[in-house]
């Protein structure tokens, strides 16, 4: 049932709560899922599907994607021999997180420390409650007016109150140690926070509450930076008659350079799919790659002048059809937004979203196919009376 239930969620870009309400009052839904008798009441509670993606996880999840696969092949809307020739692409699969900024990081960590210390029973010097929110307040409005000496004025005396939030704790909290457990990670963020800075080599902190959110610069002028995690999708050269399907899709976490994860993507992509690779078309960007030697000299990226032949400059035409398949997944199928937790959250939901996509383009297929059905059995001739 729960397989069936995240199919249903993201070919029709439902959140789970919204799955759930429209589970009770469609039939079609219950029938999917395996139900036999119209149901009133739902036979599950609505965290025993968060539950079942951290059981499963990204391994298993893949499954959903095969069956894809696997019923576009045996459905007629896409043939088996089109799975060999691939186009690749990375994109970002933005985290459900605020927009990062250094004031409204350490107000978020000084908050967070003042209320973990009121749990505990920690009497604060100053909890800075009024006069931080205040202060956030005067540096967003100073550096939208781009007064950034007084901005930088407000962002300095943000600083100072966490400074002296942090050091108020680690003086109580000394030589105890349980409380030392219970504090160690948020003083850990709200010390990263306090000192990190602009263009440094070591990692960042980008939000509090999603520890494994990264920055991908992808060149866009409207979206110079992104915050999630990189994600591969691959679709097939040739496009099917059910549409042009989603083959792969895996979550990169630490950001790596598009052409170094062929090494991994391509073993994965030919696991998937259970089928061998004869050639892989990408972008500029996968320049210097990393492939497998066995696919050393089946990748082809865009510019390339060496071993290009006539047949394979016009396939290099085609490499774009990547583009519109990656947009109709992060708009429609949920990878636009990842509202899923923690590294594992964010395999996961690509893995769903591109397996999403592809029901949808069966469910369009199938229609069609039904509607030919139709014509087919109105139009047939009308037999003579005898």
């Amino acid at each position: 049932m729960m397989a069936g239930l995240h199919i249903l969620k993201h070919t029709f870009n439902l959140s789970d709560e919204a799955l759930c309400a429209r589970w009770i009052e469609n039939s079609y839904f219950q029938y999917l899922c395996g139900e036999e008798f119209f149901r009133h009441d739902l036979p599950f509670d609505r965290s025993s599907m968060t539950r079942w993606r951290s059981r499963m996880g990204e391994e298993r999840i893949v499954a959903l994607l095969q069956e894809s696969l696997s019923i576009a092949v045996k459905s007629g809307a896409m043939k088996s021999q089109y799975t060999r020739q691939v186009i690749v692409d990375t994109t970002v699969q933005p985290k459900n997180v605020m927009f990062p900024t250094d004031a409204k990081l350490i107000h978020r960590a000084r908050e967070r420390l003042v209320r973990l210390a009121k749990r505990a029973g920690l009497d604060l010097r100053q909890t800075y409650v009024r006069v931080g929110k205040l202060a956030l307040i005067k540096h967003q409005r100073y550096a939208h007016a781009k007064q950034f000496k007084r901005a930088s004025k407000a962002l300095r005396r943000l600083k100072t109150y966490l400074g002296r939030t942090v050091r108020d704790i680690s003086r109580q909290i000394a030589g105890d140690a349980e409380l030392d457990a219970l504090f160690k990670w948020s003083l850990y963020q709200a010390f990263t926070v306090l000192e990190q800075r602009q263009r440094q080599r070591v990692r960042k902190i980008y939000s509090l509450h999603a520890h494994e959110v990264e920055c991908i610069g992808k060149g866009k002028a409207h979206a110079p930076y992104e915050f999630g995690v990189k994600v591969s999708v691959a679709t097939t050269l040739k496009r099917s008659n059910g549409g042009q399907f989603a083959l792969h899709a895996k979550a990169l976490p630490g950001n790596p350079y598009d052409g170094h994860t062929l090494a991994a993507i391509i073993p994965d992509m030919e696991k998937t799919i259970g089928n061998e690779i004869s050639r892989v078309l990408a972008d500029a960007g996968f320049r210097g790659h990393n492939a497998p030697e066995s696919h050393k000299f089946r990748v082809f990226t865009a510019g390339q002048k060496r071993r290009v032949t006539p047949a394979i400059k016009r396939q290099m035409r085609r490499r774009s059809a990547v583009e519109p398949v990656i947009g109709h997944i992060k708009n429609e199928r949920r990878m636009g937004r990842n509202y899923l937790a923690h590294t594992q959250g964010g395999a996961i939901n690509a893995i769903l979203a591109a397996a999403g996509y592809n029901f949808s383009l069966l469910l369009r297929w199938l229609k069609q196919f039904l509607w030919l059905l139709i014509a087919a059995f109105l139009n047939r001739p009308k037999q003579l009376a005898a």
